[in-house]
């Protein structure tokens, strides 16, 4: 299946080009059986965050997926989730991410933290190749975008995945209502 195309944006086949993600995202799509769906796109690294590459590449903002890092504790265990929202709306942190952690009080990791532990870039940290502790939170609503716009692990890019395959990444755990 060729790699997928939106708007402007045509991509190159991920396998082809690795130096275009953070090496824990290569290294986690190298065994994944969907590999094949999914493209790179090189972008300008300053217009990465969501509004800014929307406007820049004329494209709508319910084509993007975000992926935000959420952690809470429970008897002194901490919990850590990537949650995974439609770029239109923003993760339900105070409730449901709450419940489905099941801790009293969660909150966004600290931006060095989560950095630092997924070896990914601020702005670029993908729901692919995270630490295998934590938790991968889909929302439902994710997976009806026909090619959704996804972090690489790197500024510089992003990840082209057809949105019902976001349910299929490794530990990926899909739930209802997560984005509002």
């Amino acid at each position: 299946m060729p790699a997928p195309r939106i708007g402007s944006l045509d991509s190159l086949p991920v396998p082809e080009h690795p130096e275009l993600v953070a090496p824990s995202v290569a290294a986690a799509l190298a065994g994944w059986p969907h590999v094949d769906e999914l493209g790179v796109v090189e972008i300008d690294p300053a217009v990465a965050d969501t509004a800014a590459m929307s406007e820049a590449y004329d494209l709508p903002l319910g084509v993007g997926a975000n992926c935000v890092v959420v952690s809470g504790r429970r008897g002194g265990e901490e919990r850590v989730a990537a949650c995974v929202v439609r770029a239109d709306t923003r993760a339900d942190v105070n409730n449901l991410v709450k419940r489905s952690l099941d801790v009293r009080k969660a909150s966004f990791l600290a931006m060095d933290r989560a950095v630092e532990e997924s070896g990914m870039e601020y702005g670029g940290i993908t729901p692919v190749g995270l630490p295998p502790a934590w938790r991968v939170l889909v929302d439902a609503a994710c997976l009806d975008i026909e090619v959704a716009v996804i972090g690489s692990g790197v500024r510089r890019s992003k990840l082209l995945i057809p949105g019902r395959r976001l349910g299929d990444l490794p530990g990926a755990e899909v739930v209802e209502g997560l984005g509002r």
